[in-house]
Parts: structure tokens; C-alpha cells; sequence
């Protein structure tokens, strides 16, 4: 049976060894009773490693990082402050295969967990995703156990000796920044629903601009969802109808997600609805199994693309504000699914130090996030430019015409350049 700890004041020390990692939930599956009280115990257990996902509290502050090292798949969230100030270490990897590497370093984990069921089984709450292969792997599982964390069905469930401790609270939940959206991701999303289908299995990223994209398509029907986050444009699907997965070829019936993160207006949705499930990163990003579904339609966005399907999802302005995630894994999916749509969505512009400048360019400020290779359809609010078995030559054209105006001759005279260079 797990140890019980104190909510007030639970001794982590007694568990956590000086250069451990440790890894929790992100977002709203942040266990926070556990993570605010290792930040407290931090000089005591000495230095260590936290490997975070996407934050939204106060948890991963700068200063903390006199005895702990941050590292992530991502610059998202709260992050950002911590990438901002070189405190931010970053673990580039596709987000299919982040569970396994983490298996191979993670010494102890922390959950936050729904109360125990009839059986006694412990439910993971609100993500799955790369915490499920954890389990088994971590030297020490502690989890948090909370009375109003949302019991979303999942395939796999925790029994009392998969826990080394145990706290109990009954707190809410984390809820994620406010976020709003203008006449441009009206326009994008536009596009966007312009090109979905009916009966299409929908994944979408993190962001305003997706969660305003899933929006649009509310007029749409028999949609279905296999996606590594639910999030709240998802759940306004859900609420009106046009999500029913009655035509999806795998999992039929059930909203497939590793992790949801929107507001309790969501996660009150969610909860015990048994037509969602969560599943772990390992299947909710397998590009065999997206591909083995009928329509599978992937939006994500993106910082900057170039003129030849390049994509630099990770760092904007030489900070890291993105991720590698999980983008090239659908991509791909998409491009093997029958009838499906690999879909990068963004803004034509960004707000520079001087003005607007282009996010569509000739060269990359930025890494190469996803290929040219696995490039499919780029939209923004000036259209979309499907690159789908274009040379580089006609690709040039194509992205020409999804820019903002004001950059289109420059880009054209650009293009030769950059495409000699490649």
C-alpha cells in the first residue's frame, strides 16, 4: 500500500534523491500539491532534474532554478519565462517517441490521479499520453489524489501497488490563459474549414489559432477525433453535434486523446463521457495507426515556413516558444490516410520590432521543424497552397500567393536565390 503524505506539508525528500529527474503532468494534469512542495524542499533533496510539458502555474519559476535544471519538449506556456531567461533546456524529439526516451531517464514520477473506482483502480485524470509507460519504469511513483480532478475514461488505470505515496486533496483545477483571436484566425479558419470534410478524424495543436480552427467547423458533420490534446474548440465540437465518430474505421464511437487541456467547462464535459477516451502518446501518435483511418485531417501551425514546405515550429526571434512535438507524426498520418489532409495553418505576418515582417520567407530563422518532405497544404488568411507533389519551382509559386501582399515581390525575388541554395 503507498505511503500517505500530508497534503500541507508532504516529505518528498523521503523519496527524491539529489540528480533525480522527475517528471509530472502538464498543463492542468500538473499534480501542483506535489510540484509546489518540491520547489519548497528543493535545496534540501539538493540538485535535480524536472522534465516539464506545456506549464500553466507557478512552478517553474526562474528562481527555482538555483538547484533545479528545467527541461522540455517545449517553449509553451509558462515556459517561455524560463527560455527567455536561458534557463530552459530543450529535448528535440517527436513527440511519438517521447515516452520511450523518458522511460530511459525519468527516476521518479508524479501524478495527479482520480479517487480510486469500485475495484479500487486509480484513473490518470486528465493526460495519459507519455506518463502511461512511467508507470513501470520510475523508481518511485507519487501521486496526488483529487477529489475534483474529472474521471476521463481510459484503457489503463493504476492499482495501489503502482504507488509508492500518496496525497489527498480536493482542489481545482488549472485552467489555461485566456486566449482571443481577430478577423485574421477568422479568416484562416475559413480556409481551413473550406478544405475538411464531412466525416473527417480530426487532430489539432495547441494554440489560439487551432482552437479557432475547430471552432469553424462546427457546421460540419459526423466528425471524428484522434488527437494528442483535446482542447476547448474540440469540446464546442463535441457540445453541438457535429462529433459523433460513427464513421471512424479505428476506435468508432470514441473521441481518442492523450491529454486534455481546456477550462472546467470542458473537463466537467468530459468527465465519465464514455465516448472519449485517453490513450498513451505511443498510440495516439503512431503514424500506422493514423494512417489506417479514412480522412484523417492534422491542423497545426507553425512559427515561419519557407517558400519550399520548411517548417520552423520552435523558435521565433531567436527565443524557443514552440516544440518539434508532435506536427511530423500526423503530417505523416494524414499524407498515408485515405482521402486525408495535412494541414499547417498560420498567420501571413507577425509583429516585428519595426512593423509587420512575413512568416512566410525565403530562409528560416529558425531549425527545420518537419520537412519539406512531409509539407502538405499551407493556409493562411490569403488562402491556402497545397504543395502536395509540387516541385520546388512550383511550390515557390504557390507559397508567393498565401503571402501577405506587401512581401510578395520581395519573396519572388528571393526565390531563385534561396532555391539555388538548395
Amino acid at each position: 500500500m503507498p505511503v500517505e503524505l500530508d497534503a500541507a506539508t508532504p516529505d518528498l525528500a523521503r523519496f527524491v534523491e539529489a540528480g533525480d529527474t522527475i517528471c509530472w503532468g502538464q498543463a492542468a494534469a500538473e499534480p501542483l500539491t506535489l510540484t509546489r512542495a518540491l520547489m519548497a524542499q528543493r535545496a534540501a533533496i539538493g540538485g535535480f532534474t524536472a522534465f516539464i510539458g506545456v506549464s500553466w502555474s507557478d512552478t517553474v519559476d526562474v528562481a527555482f532554478t538555483d538547484h533545479v535544471r528545467f527541461v522540455s519538449y517545449c517553449g509553451t506556456g509558462l515556459n517561455r519565462h524560463l527560455a527567455a531567461a536561458d534557463r530552459l533546456d530543450i529535448l528535440p524529439v517527436h513527440y511519438s517517441t517521447l515516452g520511450d526516451v523518458l522511460s530511459q531517464s525519468v527516476d521518479v514520477l508524479m501524478l495527479q490521479l482520480t479517487p480510486p473506482d469500485h475495484e479500487g483502480r486509480y484513473g490518470f485524470a486528465l493526460a495519459c499520453e507519455y506518463l502511461a509507460p512511467l508507470v513501470e519504469r520510475a523508481r518511485v511513483v507519487i501521486a496526488e489524489v483529487n477529489e475534483d480532478a474529472p474521471a476521463i475514461p481510459c484503457a489503463q488505470t493504476l492499482g495501489p501497488d503502482d504507488i509508492d505515496a500518496v496525497v489527498h486533496t480536493a482542489r481545482p483545477l488549472s485552467e489555461p490563459p485566456a486566449i482571443s483571436t481577430g478577423e485574421t484566425e477568422a479568416r484562416i479558419a475559413a480556409h481551413v474549414a473550406a478544405l475538411v470534410e464531412d466525416r473527417a478524424v480530426l487532430q489539432v495543436g495547441l494554440g489560439a489559432l487551432p482552437d479557432r480552427i475547430a471552432r469553424q467547423l462546427s457546421g460540419h458533420r459526423d466528425l471524428g477525433i484522434h488527437t494528442g490534446l483535446i482542447n476547448d474548440g474540440l469540446g464546442y465540437l463535441i457540445e453541438r453535434g457535429a462529433v459523433t465518430n460513427a464513421f471512424k474505421t479505428r476506435d468508432a464511437g470514441i473521441s481518442v486523446t492523450g491529454l486534455v487541456a481546456g477550462t472546467q467547462r470542458l473537463t466537467r464535459l468530459l468527465h465519465r463521457n464514455p465516448s472519449v477516451r485517453l490513450a498513451p502518446t505511443s498510440y495516439t501518435h503512431d503514424p500506422t495507426v493514423l494512417a489506417g483511418m479514412n480522412r484523417f485531417t492534422a491542423i497545426n501551425s507553425a512559427v515561419e515556413v519557407d517558400l519550399t514546405g520548411q517548417v520552423n515550429a520552435e523558435v521565433a526571434a531567436g527565443r524557443y516558444v514552440g516544440a518539434v512535438g508532435g506536427a511530423a507524426d500526423f503530417l505523416r498520418g494524414a499524407a498515408r490516410s485515405l482521402r486525408g489532409l495535412p494541414i499547417i495553418a498560420l498567420p501571413a505576418t507577425a509583429r516585428g520590432p519595426n512593423g509587420p515582417v512575413s512568416r512566410i520567407v525565403a530562409r528560416l530563422d529558425g531549425p527545420v521543424s518537419t520537412a519539406r518532405s512531409d509539407a502538405g497544404v499551407f493556409v493562411t488568411e490569403y488562402g491556402a497552397a497545397d504543395l502536395r507533389g509540387l516541385s520546388l519551382a512550383q511550390r515557390v509559386s504557390r507559397m508567393v500567393e498565401i503571402a501577405a501582399p506587401q512581401f510578395r515581390e520581395e519573396l519572388e525575388r528571393d526565390a531563385f536565390a534561396s532555391l539555388r541554395a538548395r
